[in-house]
C-alpha cells in the first residue's frame, strides 16, 4: 500500500483526467474524492495549482461537449437513457428537465452540483439548441466552480486530508471492502424501493390497448396530458380531447378535472 502514493503522484494528472472525464461522462464513479485529493497535493507542493485545474476542468468539458452534441442530434432519447441508469429515473427527467427550463443557461453553472442534472444538463442544453459559444461559457464556468470549489478545499485541508490518507493506508483492503459494500447496499436498497413503488403502481394502469377500447365503447373517460415540454416537442400529436397541464399545476387547477367519470393521467 505504501508503494500506492508515489504511483498516485507519477500519475497524478493522467489519473486526475481520465477519473474525472469517466465519472462525467456518466459511470457512478465519484470524482470529488480525487478532486479533494488533487487540491491536498497541491497545497503541498507535489503537484502544479494552474495545470490540475486546467486537467480536470478539460475533462469535465469534454465530456460535456460530448453530450451536449449527443443530445442536439439524438434528442429526448438521450436523456431518458441517462435517467434510466440514474437511481431515481421515475422522476430524473421532470425534475432536470425543469431545472434547466426555469434557469436556463444559468443552470449550468450550478449542475456539477446536482446530481442527475450533473450529466443531463448538457444534454438538455443540445436539446433546446442552445448556441454553442453560450453553452461553452457557462458549461465552462459551472466546470470551473466545481473543480476550483472541491480543489480549493483539498487544498486548504491539504493537512488534514494527509492525516486521513495516513489512516485509510492503515486499514488497507478492509476499507475498500466498507465503501465498496456501503455503495452496494444503498443501491440495493433503492432498488427494493423503487420495486416496491412500482409494484403498487402497477395496480392502477392501464395500457394504451386497454384505453382505446374504453373510447370505443362509448365510456367517458378524462384523459390528462402531464408529458413534459421536451415530449411534446418530440412528439407534439396528442390524445383528442385531452387536457394538457403540467404536473406542477396540478394542485391549482384540479376544478378542471371532472369528478364524474374515469380520469386517465399520462406523462410519456
Amino acid at each position: 500500500m505504501t508503494e500506492a502514493i508515489p504511483f498516485l503522484i507519477q500519475h497524478s494528472y493522467a489519473l486526475l483526467f481520465s477519473w474525472v472525464l469517466v465519472e462525467q461522462m456518466g459511470l457512478p464513479i465519484p470524482a470529488i474524492p480525487l478532486l479533494l485529493a488533487a487540491g491536498a497535493l497541491t497545497g503541498s507542493g507535489r503537484m502544479d495549482l494552474t495545470l490540475t485545474m486546467g486537467t480536470a476542468v478539460s475533462a469535465v468539458l469534454m465530456a460535456d461537449m460530448f453530450w451536449y452534441y449527443l443530445g442536439r442530434y439524438r434528442g429526448s432519447r438521450i436523456l431518458k437513457l441517462l435517467c434510466r441508469i440514474s437511481l431515481e429515473p421515475d422522476s430524473c427527467v421532470r425534475k432536470t428537465e425543469n431545472v434547466f427550463i426555469r434557469h436556463g443557461a444559468q443552470s449550468l453553472l450550478i449542475a456539477k452540483f446536482v446530481p442527475g442534472l450533473n450529466t443531463a444538463a448538457p444534454s438538455l442544453a443540445g436539446i433546446f439548441r442552445m448556441p454553442l459559444l453560450r453553452f461553452m461559457l457557462f458549461g465552462g464556468l459551472g466546470a470551473f466552480l466545481w473543480v476550483a470549489t472541491f480543489g480549493g478545499l483539498g487544498y486548504i485541508f491539504s493537512d488534514q486530508l494527509e492525516q486521513i490518507a495516513a489512516y485509510s493506508l492503515r486499514w488497507g483492503r478492509w476499507l475498500v471492502v466498507v465503501l465498496v459494500g456501503s455503495l452496494a447496499a444503498y443501491i440495493f436498497w433503492r432498488y427494493v424501493q423503487r420495486r416496491r413503488f412500482l409494484r403498487r403502481l402497477r395496480i392502477s394502469r392501464i395500457s394504451p390497448q386497454e384505453l382505446m377500447e374504453k373510447i370505443n365503447a362509448g365510456d367517458e373517460v378524462m384523459i390528462v396530458d402531464l408529458r413534459q415540454p421536451i415530449d411534446i416537442e418530440t412528439l407534439p400529436s396528442k390524445i383528442p380531447g385531452a387536457l394538457h397541464m403540467a404536473m406542477e399545476e396540478l394542485e391549482k387547477r384540479h376544478q378542471e378535472i371532472p369528478r364524474d367519470r374515469d380520469i386517465v393521467l399520462y406523462c410519456s
